[in-house]
């Protein structure tokens, strides 16, 4: 009963069909109106499908400015683990690392990799492309709703909220699986955290002592979406018109790690995790929105990429067909689909390396390796 009363007070919280009914057609309509079934294939210029679906994350790093994203490597699943140290370690990684497919959503496969022993579970487990990317740990992450009509100078940022991670505080009694059961906005992914936790569950947790169940701040990962729509300024603007300008992304939604929002205004201390094109959602309707503004910010935000893609097509960005855009939608639903099994079966083992260095190799090998290949 209490699960059912959250889940209908909560609308958030629906399965994204449930949601997306009542204004789906108004997206039908714009596919009417454009004769296409892919009409927003043009609005991200040099990203894949314009960024609706199945595009690379090395699509979308290579278009940004250089120290503007983290230090990323793209691992072949071919490779042995020997080399995916190896390449590490010329890159200068230590841990911890992060770790994502390349083509990925809602954090699948996305980890936190603390030791050697994880990376190598990871590296055995993952059959696609995936990226090792240091971690950065800069305090806040925050997602920017960004759009600028082709042409135009300046663009507008329609949404700005502050992600917080799904987390469990300890009473010195309970054990890690009793308050994942307790915890009111886990109550729908528990199957999903057993799993990820297998081998802490029974651990108690001190008293006040906290345990991040998610490193994925994802709103589909059980991320918390805080707004922060009265930070809003033309410094902040000026920054992702100056990206916009740079990488010609014109729709869509930056998740960025940041070391406070001011430092963000003024363009420095500052991350991209990812760029989401087209297909990124408007996240800042989960912030506080009726459903029914809600529904009213989404179509909006579908009419202005209409008219982006409709703009770019005119200045020879070519709309993909039905043929391609199908057999590439079936392509990608499969990969997502096999990384959701992968992600749900997928748990680090209990590991023993907590007290090696905390680089990939020992300084000594470090620099005999470098002069090597030098």
């Amino acid at each position: 009963m209490k699960k059912a009363f959250y889940y209908l007070t909560h609308w958030e919280s629906w399965h994204w069909f449930a949601k997306y009914i009542i204004i789906g057609p108004a997206w039908v309509w714009l596919c009417i109106k454009a004769k296409s079934l892919w009409f927003f294939t043009p609005s991200n210029p040099g990203i894949t499908f314009g960024g609706f679906l199945g595009e690379t994350k090395k699509q979308v790093y290579h278009q940004l400015p250089a120290g503007s994203f983290p230090k990323s490597i793209f691992i072949d699943p071919k490779q042995t683990f020997a080399e995916v140290e190896q390449s590490a370690l010329l890159n200068g990684f230590t841990y911890p690392i992060v770790v994502k497919p390349d083509v990925g959503m809602m954090g699948l496969m996305f980890r936190k990799v603390e030791t050697r022993q994880q990376l190598r579970q990871y590296h055995a487990a993952m059959k696609v492309e995936y990226i090792v990317q240091e971690y950065i740990d800069y305090p806040i992450e925050v997602s920017v709703f960004y759009y600028r009509m082709p042409g135009d100078t300046k663009g507008r940022i329609t949404g700005f909220i502050r992600k917080e991670c799904m987390q469990v505080t300890g009473d010195g009694v309970s054990t890690l699986k009793n308050l994942i059961l307790k915890y009111e906005r886990a109550q729908f992914r528990t199957e999903e955290l057993f799993s990820k936790h297998e081998g802490k569950l029974n651990s108690v947790l001190r008293d006040g002592e906290t345990f991040i169940l998610s490193d994925a701040l994802n709103l589909s990962r059980g991320g918390r979406l805080v707004n922060l729509e009265h930070e809003k300024d033309e410094r902040l603007l000026a920054v992702f018109d100056q990206l916009s300008h740079h990488t010609n992304f014109f729709y869509g939604r930056y998740d960025i790690k940041c070391r406070s929002v001011e430092d963000l205004r003024q363009g420095k201390n500052f991350s991209i995790l990812e760029f989401n094109g087209c297909g990124g959602e408007a996240h800042h309707v989960y912030s506080g929105f009726s459903f029914l503004r809600a529904c009213a910010i989404l179509i909006h935000h579908w009419n202005v990429l209409y008219k982006i893609s409709a703009r770019n097509q005119k200045n020879g960005i070519e709309r993909w067909n039905y043929n391609e855009g199908t057999e590439f939608i079936r392509v990608a639903r499969k990969h997502f689909d096999d990384l959701k099994k992968l992600d749900l079966s997928f748990s680090f083992a209990t590991e023993k390396e907590k007290s090696i260095s905390r680089t990939i190799f020992p300084p000594a090998r470090v620099a005999n390796l470098r002069k090597h290949v030098a």
